[in-house]
């Protein structure tokens, strides 16, 4: 049975002395889940977050990450810094970074080996834009995202990835995919899965939804046998976050 995970990115969001209130806020609220619960803060708040979950079931991940160890790259922050600094997990290629930063599937794929090495557990986004989704192409685009992301990762190690799916057109817009439509992606991913690797590796693997989740919704959505939980943006920076949580 896969455990369930409601990851929050606070994407530019919260000074560290912010972002340590509203974890202590946060704290009490989702103390008796049995879900794994993830805040994704920016780089300057991971130490005094991870200081403020100290002794509780709660992950701290970062953002983003480089696919070096270390050099002459400027703003880029190295996958041993977040280790020393306690994180667990890392988003990558989200569609933001995607967009304004110009990643390529391939400097995923990168970002993903390395932090494999470094045993951060990779929270892999993928997603259409709204004109994709419009031509027809959205399960072809995800598959692509999906198998060039897990080029050279072992069976072992995809087991332990964590894939979000996130549907560009849904990402802050208040606009949400139908759950019908947020089940039968997540439910290709898993079967795309499968094909590389195999039903073990596809059964085991967590795909989350991310796409204007709220408490109003979270717990539809994350009924659906694909869906795994999710990775929250706007709602992650409220106490509301809690009620996903404990959807």
């Amino acid at each position: 049975m896969r455990k369930r995970m409601a990851a929050g990115n606070w994407k530019m969001n919260k000074t560290a002395t912010e972002a340590r209130a509203l974890i202590e806020e946060l704290k009490p609220l989702v103390a008796n889940t049995d879900v794994d619960v993830v805040f994704c803060v920016p780089f300057i708040s991971i130490i005094p977050a991870v200081q403020a979950v100290a002794g509780t079931g709660i992950s701290i991940g970062a953002q983003n990450m480089y696919f070096e160890e270390n050099g002459a790259y400027t703003g880029e922050i190295a996958p041993n810094m977040l280790t020393d600094a306690g994180v667990k997990h890392v988003i990558i290629g989200h569609s933001e970074r995607r967009q304004y930063f110009g990643e390529t599937d391939e400097d995923v794929n990168k970002k993903v080996l390395k932090a494999y090495e470094h045993g951060i557990t990779p929270i892999i986004c993928c997603g259409e834009s709204l004109v994709q989704r419009e031509q027809g192409i959205t399960i072809d685009w995800i598959r692509q995202q999906v198998k060039i992301a897990f080029q050279e990762v072992t069976p072992q190690l995809a087991k332990l990835a964590v894939i979000a799916y996130e549907p560009i057109w849904a990402i802050g817009t208040g606009k949400v995919a139908t759950t019908e439509q947020a089940e039968e992606v997540c439910r290709k991913i898993r079967e795309c899965i499968e094909e590389i690797y195999d039903v073990s590796v596809a059964e085991e693997i967590r795909i989350l939804y991310g796409g204007s989740v709220s408490g109003a919704n979270a717990a539809e959505l994350f009924s659906m046998p694909d869906i795994d939980g999710g990775l929250v943006g706007g709602a992650s920076l409220k106490a509301d976050f809690a009620k996903i949580v404990n959807s």
